[in-house]
């Protein structure tokens, strides 16, 4: 790998001088410098940057028997919140992810659309009532609070309504924690490990309190249980689903891991879902036409089994603003990346949003236009394996909760199309990429009105 081009560095630190907030825009930067795969370093680790798609593809599939999640993301995420699916790796990671797949089957999450049904209702109505007093609208707020209803209830049966509640304690410290992950994740060094400021002790008492909070879900949940043993047949959110495969003779799980990979789906599903939302509402109040088919759409449609422009418009969207551009994995020993030799130990990060625009260049790649995943010859480049968008991850540990966020955020742009329309806040200033967990918009200047109904 030393032979890769790459940007110069500064001694000791390398190249950790990039500006955390756009860490995904200066990697993608040196992309285009440097080419599709070069190397830079972070304080003493080397680190090699691929928007190849074969390279992707390759890392994708052989997870996690020759690449895992980088050990300092699992740590962080470890010490923080919980050691669950998302940071487990080898056969501790196929036990849990038996584990989580059989608590999110698509008839688990069925069993909660009337649950999500009713909180994409209680959303509309809350941004009806502030359209028609005229009062401004949070929405980033709004998304992350519905988000984080939608992901606890699915995850432990519990309403919060933390939409309306906005001082939510739980909520609060959710949010904290994932800044401060995030924050430990772009520090030089582990400094909290040796002493901590007060930041790091508030973070560790949030941790506590999460943990709390969760165990009083698991004793919830199993008193619903004892007091109706159907919901061990049909259990109807993540929590009893994983404790149902939790009491099975021999499982080998325990209370402990039901409740680690209960707060990972919380930690997972939260940002994600709604910066997912966040983006494609801000992508839409600039393309008037597109809002307008959508909904059209929207008003025709009896259901949302058949919303093909819909699905346009969230892959358009996954396509522009990802909301993980950057997906970073670790060499477990010595391997090939298509001639280049990565020694073990050493993090790859894949550019995919940069991969995807190499693989399937387009002319209008700036504009924002779902028609383009309606066209025939769109659908051709993409029945390729290696041109595919890879939103959700790829291989062996794609997003488990791939299934229930594409049915949150159908069912929550669908409400908008029908109920609303979309502008931009006059003279707001851009909306920036900020990159953090994940890339979030620096602020959404949108305000909504009730649409009239002829």
């Amino acid at each position: 790998m030393d032979h890769l081009p790459g940007p110069s560095g500064v001694p000791l630190l390398g190249n950790f001088g990039i500006k955390s907030h756009r860490f995904h825009q200066q990697l993608e930067s040196w992309a285009r410098e440097f080419g599709p795969i070069y190397r830079m370093r972070l304080a003493d680790r080397r680190i090699i940057v691929t928007s190849r798609r074969a390279d992707i593809a390759q890392i994708l599939h052989d997870r996690p028997d020759q690449w895992r999640r980088s050990q300092r993301v699992a740590s962080v995420i470890n010490e923080a919140a919980a050691a669950g699916v998302f940071s487990a790796e080898g056969e501790e990671w196929r036990r849990q992810r038996k584990l989580v797949m059989h608590a999110l089957t698509p008839e688990v999450i069925n069993r909660f659309h009337p649950a999500l049904a009713a909180m994409t209702e209680r959303l509309r109505r809350r941004w009806q009532a502030q359209a028609a007093a005229g009062q401004p609208q949070r929405l980033l707020r709004d998304l992350k609070a519905f988000a984080l209803d939608v992901t606890i209830g699915m995850a432990m049966g519990q309403d919060q309504d933390m939409l309306t509640h906005e001082d939510n304690p739980l909520q609060q410290d959710i949010e904290f924690l994932f800044t401060q992950v995030a924050r430990r994740l772009l520090a030089p060094i582990p400094y909290w490990r040796t002493f901590k400021l007060p930041v790091d002790r508030a973070a560790d008492a949030a941790g506590r309190r999460i943990h709390a909070a969760v165990d009083g879900f698991i004793a919830d949940a199993r008193a619903r249980m004892a007091a109706n043993p159907a919901l061990y047949d049909k259990p109807g959110n993540l929590l009893e689903a994983m404790l149902v495969a939790a009491d099975m003779p021999g499982s080998g799980f325990d209370d402990k891991m039901v409740q680690a990979n209960a707060i990972n789906m919380v930690f997972a599903g939260e940002d994600t879902t709604a910066n997912t939302i966040a983006w494609l509402l801000y992508l839409l109040a600039r393309a008037p036409q597109a809002a307008a088919r959508l909904a059209q759409e929207a008003d025709a449609a009896p259901g949302l089994e058949h919303m093909p422009y819909l699905d346009a418009c969230v892959q358009e969207a996954m396509r522009m603003k990802p909301v993980a551009p950057i997906l970073g994995s670790e060499s477990v020993q010595e391997v090939a990346l298509d001639g280049v030799r990565v020694p073990s130990g050493v993090v790859v990060f894949m550019l995919l949003r940069h991969a995807f625009a190499l693989q399937v260049p387009l002319q209008d790649g700036d504009e924002f236009r779902p028609e383009r995943w309606l066209e025939p010859g769109m659908k051709e480049q993409l029945d390729d394996p290696g041109r595919k968008m890879v939103p959700f991850g790829g291989g062996p540990r794609f997003c488990p909760g791939r299934y229930l966020a594409m049915c949150e955020i159908r069912m929550v742009v669908s409400m908008l199309a029908r109920s609303f329309t979309i502008e931009l806040v006059p003279g707001a200033p851009p909306v920036e990429e900020v990159f953090s967990f994940t890339m979030t918009p620096s602020a959404l200047p949108l305000l909504l009105r009730a649409r009239t109904l002829c």
